[in-house]
């Protein structure tokens, strides 16, 4: 994306309004960099690690767009002048990933004593982690959290002007910098942040509190962002956001997720919305009409459950029972009839007995998902859950996690077959990993199909007859449209 930057004049004092300040950092390193790269007789080369969801996913599209906007080039490998990590931290297992390629990236910065080393995203959130990096990374030069991802142009200019570690990681804020660079892995399809941070506390999650609390951003700006990107290409997007279900409670002037959906469903262009993640305890009535009039809503409903045992629910601190979830999915089913469900499940929560996990299973069988997420329950060091007593035995898990596969899988399978037959438009992503002569793309259900086709179908919406089911995918043809 090209980012006008014209409006700064160096000679003035440093703004202290966001986002001019980053706007004048990004022209100061600029020259800098330029410098270095004429010095080298070479562009300079940036790489970006993204570990974790698709709002870390959304926050390295940023992070990148910025360092492109100050004059590197992306690369594929770590050998880079610049190398960033954009961390996560939902699982412990998660940061010893982290702290096992740093111990790579130190070798590669003997030979490159210039290359800087960047640490962002949930896991910088962790005092105890900042710690450990101070002492035994040494090598990492930049450090900061998930609230100020918009100053990396200050910090990398700070870095160039101190050459000591920078760490800047703030506990939490109630800011919101717009019109920063971006940089899109897809030209045709974008995630949107309507909303950063989460109220919930499930007692097994630590997200909120390295995200900090619910902040919304102003629908006019939501709606600017996507009729921008809609006059960039863009033909799908997805409204990102820890909960999107409770978007605009701290807005001045309060609007729902369903009233912002009508907003952007109004917007010329655009062809398909979705969403993640909403949360059962409030998906409202007001959404499931939104959705069942809607010509652009993605027929994809991702709703996590996590367990099917409302004593084990009130455990998580999830706020719904068993009973309230499967009435909305009820709810959901007859306003939305071709609706696709799929949901995330965590199995072998402290405490969790046999009769929980039949509770589980008669969920699964109720619903009748599409596909699920399954997870096994890990110890996560700062939530409640972690004391709790009554810690299930890895082999109990093993066998429960194995059962509930078996049957998301024997359902899942006759399910996604109904469109069997049938022509629906898909969405061409990419061309195919395993056959070059083959075109991926995904229906409105979210369901992978691949069909014969060319690079110049990717972005566009294809009639596309589904031929066969092949459990979690199709084979089809393109049709006339």
């Amino acid at each position: 994306m090209i980012y006008n930057l014209d409006d700064i004049e160096m000679g003035a004092p440093v703004p202290t309004d966001e986002p001019m300040r980053q706007k004048y950092f990004m022209v100061k390193l600029r020259e800098k960099l330029k410098a270095e790269s004429e010095r080298l007789g070479r562009p300079l080369k940036m790489h970006c690690t993204t570990f974790g969801c698709q709002m870390n996913a959304r926050d390295s599209e940023k992070l990148t767009g910025i360092l492109e906007e100050i004059g590197y080039v992306e690369t594929d490998s770590e050998d880079a002048d610049f190398v960033i990590y954009n961390t996560c931290t939902v699982r412990e297992n998660a940061n010893q990933r982290v702290y096992g390629r740093l111990g790579h990236l130190n070798g590669l910065k003997r030979k490159n004593p210039n290359m800087i080393i960047a640490l962002c995203g949930c896991m910088m959130q962790e005092a105890a982690v900042v710690e450990k990096i101070k002492k035994s990374y040494r090598h990492v030069d930049i450090i900061f959290g998930t609230h100020n991802i918009f100053k990396l142009a200050e910090l990398i200019d700070s870095r160039l002007e101190s050459k000591g570690m920078i760490i800047d990681v703030w506990e939490d804020t109630n800011k919101i910098i717009e019109d920063l660079p971006v940089d899109r892995k897809y030209s045709f399809k974008s995630g949107v942040n309507i909303m950063f941070g989460c109220n919930n506390f499930c007692s097994y999650c630590i997200v909120p509190f390295v995200r900090g609390r619910e902040r919304s951003r102003n629908p006019k700006d939501i709606v600017r962002e996507i009729e921008n990107l809609v006059e960039d290409g863009v033909v799908e997007v997805m409204l990102l956001g820890q909960n999107v279900n409770s978007y605009g409670k701290t807005l001045d002037e309060p609007m729902t997720f369903a009233g912002l959906l009508r907003e952007i469903e109004r917007i010329e262009g655009l062809e398909r919305i979705r969403f993640m993640t909403p949360h059962p305890k409030d998906l409202s009535d007001e959404l499931i009409d939104v959705m069942k009039d809607s010509k652009k809503i993605c027929r994809h409903l991702h709703l996590p459950v996590q367990s099917g045992s409302s004593r084990i629910l009130k455990e998580m601190n999830r706020q719904y029972t068993k009973e309230h979830y499967l009435g909305l999915v009820d709810k959901i089913k007859a306003a939305v009839p071709d609706v696709s469900i799929t949901t995330d499940i965590i199995v072998g929560f402290p405490g969790e007995t046999e009769e929980d996990f039949e509770e589980t299973l008669d969920v699964v069988r109720k619903v009748g998902y599409d596909s699920a997420y399954t997870f096994i329950y890990s110890k996560r060091t700062g939530t409640k859950a972690a004391a709790m007593e009554d810690q299930i035995p890895a082999d109990v898990i093993k066998v429960r996690f194995d059962r509930l596969r078996n049957e998301i899988q024997g359902i899942s399978s006759g399910l996604i077959a109904r469109n069997e037959g049938t022509v629906q438009q898909v969405l061409v992503e990419e061309v195919n990993e395993q056959n070059s002569s083959l075109m991926t793309g995904r229906l409105s259900n979210n369901i992978v199909v691949h069909f014969p086709g060319d690079e110049s179908m990717i972005g566009q919406m294809k009639a596309v007859k589904l031929n066969k089911c092949h459990g979690f995918y199709y084979m089809g043809e393109a049709v006339q449209n």
